[in-house]
């Protein structure tokens, strides 16, 4: 077992959201014809606390809004708990969400540039590395093109090229290698194979069983915000089914 590399301990985090309820014709005039907003807070996720230890590929399951994704922002530090804490010991590689927090208005080529140099390549680095990123990305003559006129899958690409660049030991990738075209895939297994053999963390965020057999050692089950499951992948997978099927 290797040294811990994100320790957990009662991470949660809240969100609010404004509900309007319907007045009665009374209270809309004593309130000048203005409609107060009620808060409403509901916790995204709550009473997390797990450790990932270096080497570790960790599938993390769950339906959709439940959580999976809120708990990658927390670990990259994209969001601040709202109780407990995250720690994380080493630089964190993140891909988080299809955007991979491109500005629209600028190139491919700026990008790219601005996104490694915000991961901490040296400028002397993100020169000699500029062609292989470009190369790995596949965009071609698009690359000093905006990226608003990229497609999901381009902007994709080119933000896993980044990242198959930098040495940071701990990985974050969320639902990324959903998109893109069989071949990009492949190329996108074997930079995770090749970071995983060099004794590198991985916590991968995805729908497809397939990949999370391939890559992920370990899982982690999310329902309803709260963590169900941490153990083996299979434990997780089943935990998940079990839930699915409950649904039908």
């Amino acid at each position: 077992m290797g040294r811990p590399m994100i320790v957990a301990d009662q991470l949660g985090v809240r969100f609010v959201r404004n509900r309007r309820r319907n007045l009665k014709l009374r209270e809309y005039f004593v309130q000048g014809g203005r409609r107060r907003p009620r808060v409403d807070q509901f916790w995204a996720l709550r009473n997390a606390s797990f450790t990932v230890n270096q080497g570790d590929a960790v599938g993390v399951i769950g339906r959709n809004g439940t959580g999976k994704s809120t708990l990658l922002k927390l670990i990259a530090g994209v969001l601040i708990p709202d109780e407990g804490s995250v720690t994380t010991y080493g630089r964190v590689a993140p891909l988080l969400e299809l955007s991979a927090g491109f500005a629209s208005d600028l190139t491919g080529r700026e990008n790219v540039q601005i996104v490694a140099a915000l991961h901490g390549l040296s400028r002397a680095e993100i020169r000699d590395h500029l062609t292989e990123i470009i190369e790995f990305s596949e965009v071609g003559d698009f690359i000093d093109t905006p990226v608003r006129h990229y497609s999901t899958g381009m902007r994709v690409k080119l933000g896993f090229a980044v990242i198959s660049k930098l040495t940071h030991p701990i990985l974050l990738v969320d639902e990324a290698l959903a998109v893109g075209d069989k071949d990009f895939r492949l190329k996108c297994y074997a930079t995770i194979e090749r970071m995983l053999s060099e004794g590198r963390t991985l916590v991968l965020v995805s729908h497809n069983e397939a990949d999370l057999r391939r890559f992920c050692n370990r899982g982690i089950y999310i329902n309803s915000g709260n963590l169900e499951v941490d153990g083996t992948l299979d434990e997780a997978l089943g935990a998940y089914d079990g839930f699915v099927l409950e649904g039908l």
